[in-house]
């Protein structure tokens, strides 16, 4: 096998941004980059669980819809991770982390609360999707970081010992020399995985 690799995620609304990176940003490879499904188009409120449910009367009928949306949703994340993983090891790099871009990471309240903002509502949702790709992680045997998008850059710079102007420099030539896409999401999803590996396994 080659050097490990890590992959970063940000989540969408049913789909998601996944860079698959080895050795570190200074020199740094990108292995991979793709959307990935992480909802299935035909299950009705599978891209927007919560606002599906908002119009529910019944918080446990609503409860059992997320609950089987989540499943449904965490299935079909596992089955894109897993194929990331075997294209990569079919390269001779064996995954050995990953990380996911949260938000603002402040806890949520109850369901009951949720529904009735919409603003909590989208926030929800945001949360949902990254909690399917955290346990779609696990379910293949990934150790996750987590790691908010506003603090990515300055965790890179502590990191790597490069000051988070540079740090962004450096990013965003790797773009240049692979080519387009690379918008913030691919930036941000690379740099958390290759903190991931620094912290993780070079550690």
């Amino acid at each position: 096998m080659s050097q490990p690799a890590a992959l970063g995620f940000r989540a969408h609304s049913g789909w998601a941004v996944v860079v698959a990176v080895t050795a570190s940003p200074v020199n740094g490879v990108v292995l991979a980059r793709r959307r990935i499904e992480i909802a299935y188009a035909g299950i009705p409120g599978s891209k927007q669980p919560f606002h599906a449910v908002a119009a529910l009367d019944d918080l446990s009928a609503a409860e059992v819809l997320i609950h089987q949306r989540r499943e449904s949703s965490t299935e079909l994340a596992t089955r894109a991770v897993r194929e990331v993983i075997a294209e990569l090891a079919k390269a001779g790099h064996a995954v050995a982390c990953s990380s996911i871009i949260l938000a603002a990471g402040r806890p949520l309240p109850n369901l009951a609360a949720i529904l009735k903002s919409h603003a909590l509502i989208h926030t929800a949702e945001g949360e949902f999707f990254r909690d399917v790709l955290q346990r779609a992680n696990e379910d293949c045997g990934l150790p996750v970081m987590k790691l908010r998008a506003r603090d990515v850059w300055d965790r890179g710079s502590e990191t790597f010992s490069v000051p988070s102007a540079a740090l962004q420099k450096q990013i965003v030539q790797v773009g240049r020399a692979i080519g387009p896409p690379w918008r913030e999401d691919h930036q941000l999803a690379s740099l958390a995985a290759w903190i991931a590996l620094a912290e993780i396994v070079v550690r």
